[in-house]
C-alpha cells in the first residue's frame, strides 16, 4: 500500500507543478501551526507588554534600581530578575517566544551535571560527559560544573526532551560535527559558544543508551536540524564552522532562534533542504533578538518555502546579502536594523536565489518598521499583502530603535559581541577577517584548518521520487532505525 501511495504521489507531480501538488494535498508537519499569523501577533504583543512594563517599572523612582535589570527583551526579563535563577533553572522553558515557544527542552526532567569535558568513545561515552547526557531517553536539563572546551570527535547526536544549559559557566563545543538534532523534539540549546565545527563521520555514534550506528560524513554545521520540532536555540555564539551555523531542513518546523550572535562565517543559515522538497513548506521559524555581527558574508537566512518571522535582528554586517530564498518562500521582516556594507553593489538586503525576476513577483516578502542604513534596501514582492498580513499588522512591531536595548546581551551572557572586536579562541586557528582561513593540524592540538564549502552537500539524489519516498516513510521509523545498525 505504502509503495502505491508513492507512485501515486510522483505521478501527480510531474502531472501538475509542484504548488499544486502542494495545495490539492495541504501537506502539513506535526507542530506546524494552522495560524502563524496569530503567532506573530502572540509575539509582538509580548514584546509590546514587556517594553511597556520596563518603562513603567523604570518610571517608579523608589523601584528603579530593583528593576534595572529589565531590558523589554520578553525572553531576557522572563528570567534573568530572579537573583535564585540557579535554583530556578527550569524557569526558563516557560520564557520562549515565536514559533519554537513550546520547545520543553528538559522541563520536568532531572538536573544532569556535566563533569568531564572529554569526548573520547562516541560509542560508549563515560558517564558525567556532554554526550553521555544528551543520548538518555528521558528528560534531562543538562548544566556544567565549570567552565570547559569539549572537543568533539564525532557529531553530538541529541535525543528529545533535553536542554543543554551553559549559564554560570563558560561551555564551548567545537570540533567533529557539531550538534545534531535529527527526527527529535523538545531541545533547547542555551549560552554555549559553537565554532570551529568541522565535518567528520564514516564512523559509528551512539544516539540512545540501546543504540548505536554508522554515521556518514556530516557537512561540520555548528548546529544541524533534522526532521526536527519544537526547537529553540538561544543565546549562543556561534562562528568559524564549516559549512552553516545553523541549518534547518528535510521538515523541520517550530523553531525559535533567539539572542544569539553570528560572526566570521560565510552561509550563515540555511533553512530548507531544496527547492523541491514540499514538506518544508510546513516549516515555521522565529528569528529575533540576534545579533548578525563581524565578518559575515549571506545567508541570514537562505530559505526555501516555509514561514520565516525575522523580527528585531540587528544586521551590522554583510558581503553579499542579508535575507535571501527561493522556491516562494514567505518572509516577514519587522523592526530590524539593517546596516550595508560600503560596497555599493551589495546594498540590497534582500536576493532571490537563482531566480529569474518574473518568477518571484507573487513572493510574500514583506518590510515593516526595518531601519535601513547606509543605504541598504529591502525590495519587498507579493500580491494582496495588506489582507495577508492584516492580523500581523494589528500590533505594531516595535521600534527598530529599541534594537540597541532588545539585543544588547545577544550571544553568550557576558561574552564579546561587541562588532568592533574580533573574536579569538585560544588554541584555534581563527581564520581570516572573511571568515575562512585555510591550515593544517590536529583537531587535537586545538587546531582546525578552516575552508569554507560551496554549502551542504545533498543529503538525497536530487529527484522528486526519492523526496516524496523521504517524506512518507522516514516518519513511520524511529530514529535508531534511521541511524543503522543496533548493537
Amino acid at each position: 500500500m505504502l509503495l502505491v501511495t508513492c507512485i501515486c504521489l510522483v505521478l501527480l507531480s510531474n502531472a501538475f507543478p509542484p504548488y499544486a501538488v502542494e495545495a490539492a494535498y495541504n501537506l502539513t508537519l506535526p507542530h506546524q501551526h494552522p495560524d502563524p499569523e496569530a503567532v506573530v501577533q502572540e509575539v509582538q504583543m509580548s514584546l509590546n507588554h514587556s517594553v511597556s512594563r520596563r518603562r513603567v517599572l523604570l518610571g517608579r523612582n523608589e523601584e528603579k534600581e530593583s528593576f534595572s535589570c529589565l531590558t523589554g527583551n520578553p525572553i531576557d526579563d522572563c528570567w534573568r530578575c530572579d537573583q535564585n535563577w540557579q535554583n530556578n533553572r527550569q524557569r526558563l522553558a516557560d520564557c520562549g517566544i515565536g514559533f519554537g515557544r513550546n520547545a520543553l527542552g528538559g522541563k520536568g526532567g532531572q538536573i544532569y551535571v556535566v563533569t568531564d569535558s572529554s569526548d573520547r568513545d562516541a560509542v560508549n561515552p563515560a558517564p558525567g560527559t556532554l554526550r553521555f547526557a544528551v543520548i538518555q531517553t528521558e528528560p534531562l536539563w543538562i548544566i556544567f560544573s565549570g567552565n570547559m572546551l569539549i572537543r568533539l570527535k564525532e557529531e553530538l547526536i541529541v535525543n528529545s526532551f533535553k536542554t543543554i544549559d551553559g549559564r554560570g559557566a563558560n561551555v564551548h563545543i567545537a570540533g567533529g560535527g557539531c550538534i545534531t538534532l535529527q527526527y527529535v523534539s523538545n531541545v533547547i540549546i542555551h549560552n554555549i559558544h559553537i565554532h570551529h565545527c568541522v565535518p567528520t563521520g564514516n564512523a559509528n555514534v551512539r544516539s540512545s543508551p540501546t543504540h548505536w550506528g554508522w554515521r556518514s560524513r556530516s557537512d561540520g554545521d555548528g548546529i544541524s536540524i533534522f526532521g526536527a520540532s519544537n526547537i529553540w536555540v538561544d543565546h549562543c555564539s556561534l562562528s568559524y564552522c564549516k559549512d552553516g551555523l545553523i541549518d534547518a531542513i528535510m521538515g523541520s518546523t517550530a523553531i525559535t532562534i533567539s539572542n544569539n550572535y553570528f560572526s566570521h562565517h560565510d552561509e550563515v543559515m540555511l533553512l530548507g533542504h531544496r527547492d523541491d522538497y514540499l514538506p518544508d513548506s510546513g516549516m515555521q521559524v522565529t528569528i529575533i533578538f540576534n545579533h548578525f555581527g563581524q565578518a559575515l558574508v549571506q545567508r541570514m537566512p537562505r530559505c526555501r518555502r516555509g514561514y520565516i518571522h525575522v523580527v528585531n535582528n540587528d544586521f551590522t554586517q554583510w558581503e553579499m546579502y542579508a535575507i535571501g530564498g527561493s522556491a516562494n518562500p514567505t518572509i516577514n521582516s519587522q523592526g530590524n536594523r539593517y546596516i550595508a556594507p560600503s560596497n555599493p553593489n551589495a546594498k540590497e538586503v534582500t536576493k532571490r536565489v537563482e531566480t529569474a525576476d518574473g518568477e518571484w513577483s507573487g513572493w510574500n516578502w514583506r518590510t515593516e518598521g526595518d531601519m535601513m542604513v547606509n543605504g541598504a534596501f529591502f525590495v519587498a514582492s507579493g500580491e494582496g499583502l495588506a489582507v495577508k498580513y492584516a492580523k500581523a499588522s494589528s500590533v505594531d512591531p516595535k521600534s527598530s530603535g529599541l534594537i540597541d536595548q532588545l539585543t544588547m546581551n545577544a550571544g553568550v551572557l557576558g561574552g564579546t559581541r561587541d562588532n568592533s572586536m574580533s573574536i579569538a579562541y585560544p588554541g584555534f586557528n581563527n581564520g581570516g577577517s572573511s571568515g575562512g582561513g585555510s591550515g593544517s593540524g590536529d583537531e587535537n592540538d586545538g587546531f582546525f584548518g578552516m575552508t569554507f564549502g560551496s554549502g551542504a552537500a545533498s543529503l538525497l539524489p536530487p529527484s522528486f521520487v526519492l523526496s516524496c519516498l523521504t517524506a512518507i516513510i522516514l516518519p513511520l521509523f524511529s530514529l535508531s532505525n534511521s541511524l543503522g545498525t543496533t548493537s
